[in-house]
């Protein structure tokens, strides 16, 4: 049976309109800016809404098995010079704006070893936030993130990563919101 034109046509703006209503109202996932993998660490960083709506700016680091990171809190020198903390930073020059400090995902513990300043997340990935504001409208800029860590299992450490620079492309805010 062969329907009218206008029906046809009719059918064909109702499901237009059904698909576009369905893709705007889904949340999107976390934008992925960067990810790599550098003295056996794995590094994804992202953008993402928490669930108060504010923007957060994240990293996971994930080391190999039976490895650990070191904690965003201790020196930068790490602890009588062992270890690195953890840390995802903006640059100098950075069109991000922080408005706060680093979240983690795990509370970093004290370590079975001496020195037990040297704080240690469990074993397996971490992430790190940090809330942060984008810059206005509606175009992608080109910016900079720097990031330390260090992996260690109870045997061996990998070499640390200290301040590398890693280029992101950013979406101003209104292009983030609106993703």
């Amino acid at each position: 049976m062969k329907l009218p034109l206008w029906l046809n046509v009719l059918f064909v703006i109702m499901l237009l309109s059904a698909v576009s209503v369905s893709c705007t109202t889904a949340s999107s996932g976390p934008l992925a800016l960067a990810s790599f993998t550098e003295n056996y660490v794995g590094v994804s960083i992202y953008l993402e809404h928490d669930s108060a709506g504010n923007t957060l700016l994240s990293a996971t680091f994930t080391p190999p098995d039976g490895h650990h990171v070191y904690s965003k809190d201790i020196s930068v020198n790490g602890v009588m010079g062992l270890g690195r903390p953890t840390l995802l930073e903006l640059t100098e020059n950075s069109q991000i704006t922080a408005l706060g400090k680093l979240i983690e995902s795990a509370p970093a513990q004290e370590p079975d070893f001496e020195p037990k300043e040297l704080l240690v997340y469990p074993e397996g990935p971490v992430t790190l936030s940090l809330p942060v504001e984008l810059p206005p409208g509606n175009d992608w800029i080109d910016d900079q993130l720097k990031i330390t860590y260090m992996a260690c299992s109870a045997y061996q450490c990998k070499p640390p990563v200290e301040g590398k620079i890693v280029p992101v492309r950013i979406p101003g805010a209104q292009a983030f919101d609106g993703q």
